[in-house]
């Protein structure tokens, strides 16, 4: 293709899943383009007449935006799910749902929970799909979650009557209680019903999101924990698979996937729902000091048991050693260092208190089954 080939764009700026593919796209563009986007600032809702004369070569578009007239300019087009089922013949960019479901409920059984939730909307694709693996999961490993029935649309007056249900549900389940909402926005809306029925935040209710938009998830009081997606990553996989398409690779309905990285923690899940106040100490002291290397001896003089007792006392209430936790708790601080920063091997060796690379390369792989530079380069948004 001699000329600049001319990309249309349907995908809103006004949340972080979105930007975060654009993001994506862009450095595609500037690394193999360039090309020329047509994007629509008004949200999704297109021109169709002003389209047909640009002489575009390709689309990335939501489905919601998909339609009869979009569709009949017969171009490379990649579709990036939200309400709908997935596509046979469209290549699509899809959201990886039993991961995201699989980290929630993992950070939420790391803080003691065992009474649990979900909360969506009925009827999107990837919120069914999240709802279901959050049951299977949890099923799986002997819980029963409560799931929120919406209503149907035409039998939801206001907001107002929908906060109303939310808050007598979340009243009428067991505390403490760990819930995931289906994303950030459904997430502010439990935090919002938590208030409307005088319930404490994370205390009895502890609620974790999907997305990791930073402004809606810094909104919510308290701030909400959101599963980290990588957005930016999938958008520039989807740019390059569209490069193929506009060169001619047939559509044969290829999927790229959206893969969570990690939890960002919040003050919506800042607790450790247990009741016993001894391993609540030793759990605490741990959290506070995972960059030394303490050890098991350490977390037993922060508490007024002997070490039989504490370790009886922490396996039965985490299913877990001490040993155990101090290792995972340093895992996942290493983690958040190789995502969230740029700072080198050597750099995060002195962070943690390692000897040497060799040294935290052996400790993290033997924790994550991964090497650190492998787990950069799969989960990095940077």
């Amino acid at each position: 293709m001699d000329r600049i080939p001319r990309v249309i764009l349907l995908i809103e700026t006004s949340r972080a899943f979105g930007r975060g593919l654009l993001y994506g796209i862009a450095r595609y563009s500037r690394l193999h383009g360039p090309w020329a986007f047509y994007r629509e600032p008004r949200g999704l809702e297109t021109h169709i007449p002003r389209l047909k004369n640009w002489g575009a070569d390709g689309i990335i578009m939501r489905d919601s935006a998909a339609n009869k007239e979009l569709l009949e300019l017969e171009l490379p087009t990649i579709t990036v799910i939200h309400g709908s089922t997935v596509q046979t013949r469209l290549p699509s960019v899809i959201t990886d749902s039993k991961k995201i479901s699989q980290l929630a409920v993992e950070h939420l059984l790391e803080r003691g929970f065992r009474s649990f939730a979900f909360c969506g909307f009925k009827g999107s694709y990837w919120s069914d799909e999240r709802e279901k693996y959050f049951m299977d999961i949890l099923s799986d490993a002997g819980y029963q979650p409560s799931i929120y029935k919406q209503p149907q649309p035409k039998k939801i007056e206001t907001w107002l009557s929908e906060q109303r249900r939310i808050a007598s549900w979340l009243s009428s389940l067991p505390k403490p209680l760990g819930v995931m909402a289906c994303n950030d926005d459904r997430g502010h809306h439990v935090l919002e019903a938590c208030k409307v029925a005088r319930l404490r935040v994370p205390e009895e209710v502890a609620v974790v999101g999907a997305d990791d938009d930073a402004l809606i998830c810094d909104l919510c009081d308290p701030p909400l924990t959101s599963v980290v997606l990588d957005t930016e990553k999938a958008g520039f996989a989807a740019a390059e698979l569209l490069d193929r398409l506009m060169n001619g690779e047939s559509l044969r309905g290829q999927r790229i996937v959206v893969n969570p990285s990690f939890v960002r923690g919040r003050q919506s899940t800042d607790i450790t729902a247990i009741n016993d106040a001894e391993v609540v100490k030793a759990i605490h002291f741990i959290r506070k000091n995972a960059r030394n290397r303490i050890n098991v001896d350490e977390v037993v003089k922060s508490t007024s048991l002997g070490r039989r007792s504490l370790e009886t006392r922490f396996k039965r209430a985490l299913n877990r050693s001490i040993q155990q936790e101090i290792r995972r708790k340093r895992a996942e601080l290493i983690e958040q260092m190789l995502v969230e920063t740029d700072m080198t091997i050597s750099e995060i060796v002195e962070q943690y208190d390692f000897s040497d690379a060799e040294h935290i390369a052996r400790y993290f792989r033997k924790e994550r089954g991964v090497g650190l530079r492998d787990f950069r380069r799969i989960h990095s948004t940077r």
